[in-house]
């Protein structure tokens, strides 16, 4: 079996592990051409990767000029414990504010372990109105973990 076969992850492991991690970088195309990478926040939608930003956002400009996108999902300190995803699709852009207060309630409560205060909810629901989602449907996916390498490498 080939390295880069070895070390793929199954479709399970890699929903696995995008669930799993605080954050995603996300890379849209500025309009000079390159890259812009940012940290986002994230939940899946099976193998749809879901965010949210401002609707005037660079990266929401920039999905609008041009929908391919890259999303980069990755973990580990040392070379046997490298893991990651590395996720090439289509971004949408979708313009619901009840559908981003639900994110924003959602995200918010899974990063501080437990419910909000009412007052908090208030104003990520006051937020959302300035927001829009961004559903990133897989085209072509890449995934990596060393630890099957099993410290030889």
């Amino acid at each position: 079996m080939s390295p880069r076969k070895q070390v793929g992850m199954t479709p399970e492991e890699r929903r696995a592990f995008l669930r799993a991690a605080n954050t995603v970088i996300l890379s849209t195309i500025d309009h000079h051409g390159y890259p812009h990478s940012v940290a986002m926040w994230h939940e899946m939608d099976g193998d749809v990767v879901v965010m949210t930003t401002f609707g005037k956002s660079q990266k929401a400009v920039n999905i609008h000029r041009n929908p391919k996108v890259a999303v980069l999902a990755e973990s580990g300190k040392v070379y046997d414990q490298l893991k990651g995803v590395l996720i090439r699709g289509r971004a949408e852009i979708i313009s619901d504010a009840d559908a981003c207060a639900a994110f924003l309630l959602h995200s918010h409560e899974k990063m501080a372990g437990g419910p909000l205060a009412v007052e908090a909810q208030e104003v990520l629901r006051a937020q959302a109105r300035k927001r829009v989602l961004i559903r990133v449907t897989p085209e072509r996916v890449s995934t990596w973990d060393h630890t099957k390498l099993g410290g030889a490498y």
